[in-house]
């Protein structure tokens, strides 16, 4: 039996190579976005999914949205079954300073990037916590455990989520299900399209590695973490090239 896998924010960058990997590896996927002009990057990438021997499923739901996360996962079972992981990788940002975001803007970054991964952890564990074992990641970023400057609520919520990681993974070691974070580090993908090349250079500079890392090299972590005994439970494990 192939495991399943929930994957939420999969039609581009890490999600969409996680997918990939996850794929050959041996995995059947739902996959998810949450942008309805994204469905068709997603259908896409489902067929490539299906071409490596995988059943895969796309999905377009807000992880914000109880409800929405509800129905979500009642297709995912009625189409492959229970998911045996959970990724939590749907997330947005916003640079800039504090006191110019307004409070929607607040609101919304801290319901993608943290109420949408209690809302899945809420809605998957029960069918975890039954069949005695099961796997949750949740993918954050090195801000979560340093604050950047421009990104403070960005910053909030993936230290909440680093924070939850650590606190359901004690709850859920009983049940033998395993529950980490990776905090990641910079990442080339179209979420740092942004930044000019002078920006980018002066970025590398930074970092120990001396360059970003490749959503390749992301996805395969990820593979990795999954792989690992569960006795690895509680962790957020940093891939940064020694920045922070």
């Amino acid at each position: 039996m192939r495991p399943i896998v929930l994957l939420t924010g999969a039609s581009r960058g890490i999600g969409r190579e996680a997918a990939l990997c996850l794929a050959r590896a041996g995995y059947d996927l739902a996959v998810s976005c949450g942008d309805p002009a994204h469905v068709r990057q997603l259908e896409e990438l489902a067929e490539e999914m299906t071409g490596l021997g995988a059943r895969a499923l796309p999905l377009c739901f807000d992880v914000a949205d109880y409800a929405a996360c509800e129905e979500a996962l009642r297709t995912v079972r009625a189409k492959l079954g229970d998911p045996d992981v959970l990724i939590n990788n749907a997330g947005t940002a916003h640079i800039g300073l504090f006191q110019d975001m307004t409070p929607a803007q607040i609101r919304r970054l801290l319901d993608v990037d943290l109420m949408g991964a209690l809302n899945l952890c809420h809605l998957c564990v029960p069918a975890m916590v039954k069949k005695g074992g099961g796997r949750i990641l949740n993918i954050s970023s090195v801000w979560g455990e340093a604050g950047a400057s421009c990104e403070a609520v960005y910053s909030a919520a993936k230290g909440g989520l680093n924070a939850f990681t650590k606190a359901l993974a004690k709850e859920l070691a009983p049940a033998g299900v395993q529950v980490n974070a990776i905090a990641f580090g910079v990442i080339d993908t179209t979420m740092n399209a942004s930044l000019s090349a002078e920006e980018k250079e002066a970025l590398c500079e930074q970092i120990p590695a001396g360059r970003f890392a490749s959503a390749a090299e992301a996805a395969a972590f990820i593979l990795q973490v999954l792989r690992t005994s569960p006795y690895l439970t509680g962790q957020i494990l940093r891939m940064d090239g020694g920045w922070i």
